[in-house]
């Protein structure tokens, strides 16, 4: 992602834009004008299926996330062109590393649903799997925030990422409700198709995704097989 110079500046000036607030974690829902359903996108990249989504179903509230100024300045621009003049008012987009996702939310933000599109698989770096945002010490991480039979929508164009992240939820206890190696052909609606996934989709590659919903957590995952930090375990 190349350095954008007009992107801070504008992010600046975004009423629904924050700047890595962690004090805001537990109080998230008074960021909104209404009291809505609280989803969250990890990884909204250029937010092309983000405002889609957020335009379409205006009775809930979300939240999008990513790591650089760069990349969600696109992810401004796109939204706000998709909603015109007005000023949306049930997203907000968020600076923040995935990776320490538990910093930003709690059990009090009550999230109903998180979307996880095309993240890095990591495949050409087996040792860096755990970074992977369906990876157990991930998973156990939303746990904390997801409300009891919360959802995960997992979509992406990696066949090996699919197969370890299908391991990864039912060690994590997330049960799987819908399942697809090939969304388009599946006839899924609503799908909300990003940058990434149309490119991906005209190349022929099939695009796998599935919903899991958190169930309870009888059995914690071994902890030395999947290199989870102690405070999870």
């Amino acid at each position: 992602m190349r350095h954008k110079k007009w992107a801070r500046p504008e992010l600046s000036v975004c009423p629904y834009f924050k700047d890595a607030p962690i004090d805001l974690r537990g109080h998230w829902q008074e960021c909104f004008p209404v009291g809505r359903p609280l989803h969250l996108e990890l990884g909204c990249g250029k937010g092309v299926a983000t405002a889609e989504m957020v335009y379409n179903n205006q009775d809930v509230n979300y939240i999008a996330i990513d790591i650089t100024c760069d990349i969600l300045g696109d992810a401004r621009r796109n939204i706000q062109s998709k909603f015109e003049d007005r000023k949306p008012d049930n997203i907000m987009i968020v600076r923040y590393d995935i990776e320490y996702i538990r910093r930003l939310f709690s059990w009090e933000d009550a999230v109903e649903r998180i979307y996880i599109s095309f993240c890095n698989p990591w495949s050409e770096r087996p040792k860096y799997a755990k970074r992977r945002l369906t990876h157990p010490r991930q998973l156990l991480q939303y746990r904390e925030f997801l409300c009891e039979n919360g959802e995960i929508w997992f979509k992406t164009d990696s066949e090996q990422l699919w197969k370890d992240s299908l391991q990864y939820f039912s060690v994590s206890a997330f049960e799987p409700i819908f399942i697809t190696d090939n969304l388009h052909l599946s006839g899924f609606k609503p799908n909300y198709v990003s940058e990434h996934e149309e490119k991906y989709s005209k190349k022929g590659i099939p695009i796998r995704m599935g919903i899991f919903v958190r169930r309870p957590l009888t059995e914690k995952p071994d902890a030395i097989r999947w290199g989870l930090p102690r405070d999870t375990v």
